[in-house]
């Protein structure tokens, strides 16, 4: 089988450059048969990729620990689920599953896109096949071969790192990897619009259901790594600003901005130059975010191994970088706006500063990430920049954006009248002022927290009013009931009402994010029976009173568990139990150090978080870190929420109208569409 793999990606290689060249040979010669050779080559690179991944599976699934990867990353005691995702656990098998993924997105590509961007096609498929040529030449002549052999074989596999042994890491790489891939084939678009000088709205529509899936893939992998990080690692909180957290938010930054701008862009025939310049940030963006994770150029807990991949990655990127802005520059003259921005207050301004705002934060979270390596550079020293640095510039630019969230649909667009700024306004302000002064009434100061309350009162307000509008109008103009008008609503303005439903998301990671500012941490070391206590923000008080460490045997590691009894105001309400677990392997050897596993007991107003930090000279006296996280549920809700409204955007169709009586067309009359509110047409005569 590992000789089907080989093999398998020498064809690949062959034929990926075989389908690039034709691609861009094909217009060039103005040879159509080109043109249809290089897309059939593009699915042949799929096939051979795909089988090249079904036989490391083989080998992983049959403990084939004759295979360097298979043995640097299972053994016979592994739990299938994570045998079978160690597939992308490591450098060499990611690199795989990377180049599988874009083939069969670029496969993709070809199949569902509309016959009326048949021109640009061959250039999409041009792309593609050189990225993943790419991918293929690093695990062929970089040494990161995934069927590289040992010159013996080992009894048993060194198995899988094991904060990578949690539900969450079978999905979360996968989704971020979906994420970073799928900005391929916008990019794709993007360079055969440039090259093709075809540079009106039409390689926006192409791609609008690849930009859509590409953030939202995105959005889900960075979520689930927060779940991860806070499940896992011990630390209690789910962001840290840690460098390849960083490199997984800059294209999802970028991405955000293009989804918003790009509405400029159909409208008004605006941004076209800074729509293209977005997505080609976002796919270099994405290979930064490789890069950095590869390259061992900074040290993180999500990283690989330092490697000559690195080498490769930073040689595509600067490549990618050239000629993509030469391009760009070339095509300059053609990217002129059809329209000019008429007034500060019109919706457009407000798209534009979200997307600086956007930009800023996408900015300076790149140069955070960044400075420890040009530090080290210029000066021989490692700056390292932590926390306190990101929130400090990102935390007001967050609550603009926010604010930018809620002011966005309210105005109109070219010019909004007073009067209209008026009426849009009054009810969302309101809310906002009402809800952020109850706030203060209660107690709460913290200037930032409230005033991002107060702002986050305002978005809801303004989706309320926009759901609330659209529904009274579906009910006096077809009838329909309050549920049904609701439903009717989404489904016939899915991209509107669905973006809503994001904006209501991420309004609750902001409430989320500002709960974590009232966290509150203790460390105790307890004898069995002994009690201590932890307020919460709310005002109630728990009691954590320890019952013991017990020690068990479980799949591949020997674990210690303490117990601690929780009480809430005096009442017993639940036990948690956190861990200390060593890995063996099968034959009970030990593997790795000591992991943790937390214990945490979640509600909807506070997560209680206790990690086990070990006993004392081997007693049942235990030492423990205890904290009271606020509102930490609701970020995984959001996280919910935000799937649930990217998917309306994207959801395919439609439902179809309600059928219209033909009418016989008379001498004299005409017909005049005209654009209502809630984004219907009506006819009449005149």
């Amino acid at each position: 089988m590992t000789l089907l793999g080989q093999f398998s990606l020498w064809v690949a290689l062959l034929l990926g450059l075989w389908a690039a060249g034709m691609a861009f040979v094909s217009p060039w010669q103005d040879r159509p048969e080109f043109a249809a050779s290089a897309i059939r080559s593009a699915f042949g690179v799929w096939v051979a990729l795909l089988v090249a991944a079904v036989c490391l599976w083989k080998g992983l699934l049959s403990h084939d620990f004759n295979i360097e990867y298979v043995a640097a990353y299972t053994s016979r005691n592994l739990p299938t689920s994570y045998v079978f995702s160690a597939f992308w656990a490591g450098q060499k098998g990611s690199l795989l599953f990377w180049a599988v993924v874009l083939s069969t997105f670029g496969a993709l590509a070809q199949l569902t896109t509309s016959r009326r961007y048949e021109d640009l096609l061959p250039y999409v498929a041009g792309v593609t096949s050189l990225v993943v040529v790419f991918f293929i030449s690093v695990m062929l002549f970089g040494g990161a071969n995934p069927f590289e052999r040992l010159p013996f074989t080992p009894p048993d596999g060194r198995g899988l790192n094991p904060q990578l042994q949690n539900p969450g890491m079978v999905i979360h790489p996968p989704m971020l990897y979906l994420g970073y891939i799928s900005i391929t084939i916008p990019f794709a678009f993007a360079i055969a619009a440039l090259l093709s000088r075809r540079l009106d709205t039409g390689w926006i529509h192409a791609i609008r259901k690849w930009t859509l899936l590409s953030w939202l893939f995105l959005s889900v992998g960075i979520t689930l790594g927060m779940w991860w990080a806070y499940v896992e690692l011990g630390w209690g909180g789910y962001w840290a600003w840690d460098p390849v957290e960083n490199a997984s938010l800059l294209p999802w930054l970028t991405m955000s901005a293009f989804l918003h701008s790009v509405m400029i862009q159909e409208k008004r025939g605006m941004l076209k130059r800074w729509n293209l310049s977005l997505i080609v940030a976002s796919f270099l963006l994405s290979l930064f975010g490789t890069f950095i994770t590869r390259s061992g150029v900074i040290a993180s807990v999500h990283s690989f191994t330092q490697s000559n991949v690195g080498f490769f990655f930073a040689g595509f990127l600067f490549v990618a970088a050239v000629v993509s802005f030469t391009l760009l520059y070339t095509r300059w003259p053609l990217l002129k706006p059809e329209a000019a921005l008429e007034s500060m207050a019109s919706r457009e301004a407000a798209f534009l500063f979200n997307n600086l705002v956007f930009v800023g934060i996408a900015f300076s979270v790149l140069w955070g990430t960044l400075f420890p390596i040009l530090s080290e550079w210029v000066r021989g020293t490692k700056i390292t920049v932590g926390p306190p640095f990101f929130n400090r510039v990102n935390v007001p630019l967050g609550i603009l954006l926010l604010a930018l969230t809620g002011i966005g649909p309210l105005i109109a667009w070219r010019k909004a009248s007073t009067a209209n700024l008026k009426r849009q306004f009054r009810l969302p302000i309101a809310t906002g002022l009402l809800g952020g002064g109850v706030l203060f009434a209660m107690g709460l100061h913290d200037l930032y927290v409230l005033v991002a309350l107060t702002i986050a009162g305002f978005v809801l307000g303004t989706v309320a009013q926009e759901f609330y509008r659209g529904v009274r109008a579906r009910m006096r103009m077809h009838g329909e009931s309050v549920p049904m008008a609701f439903v009717e609503l989404i489904a016939k303005n899915r991209r509107r009402y669905g973006g809503y439903v994001v904006h209501v998301a991420m309004v609750i990671y902001f409430v989320a994010f500002a709960g974590s500012a009232f966290k509150v941490t203790k460390e105790a070391t307890l004898k069995p029976g002994e009690s201590t206590t932890l307020k919460s923000p709310f005002g109630h008080t728990y009691t954590f009173t320890h019952l013991g460490v017990s020690q068990y045997t479980a799949f591949n590691r020997n674990v210690s568990a303490a117990s601690l009894e929780l009480a809430l105001d005096g009442k017993k309400i639940d036990v948690i139990r956190a861990e200390k677990r060593q890995h063996v392997d099968s034959f009970g050897q030990k593997l790795f150090e000591p992991s943790t596993e937390v214990g945490i007991r979640s509600g909807l107003r506070e997560d209680v978080y206790v990690v086990y930090a070990g006993s004392v000279s081997g007693t049942e006296e235990a030492s423990f870190a205890l904290s009271i996280n606020p509102l930490v549920w609701w970020v995984w809700f959001a996280g919910v929420l935000l799937v649930i409204g990217g998917l309306v955007t994207m959801w395919p169709g439609g439902w179809a109208p309600a059928p219209v009586a033909r009418r016989q067309v008379q001498a004299g009359f005409a017909v005049t569409l005209v654009e209502s509110e809630i984004g219907t047409a009506t006819g009449g005569e005149g």
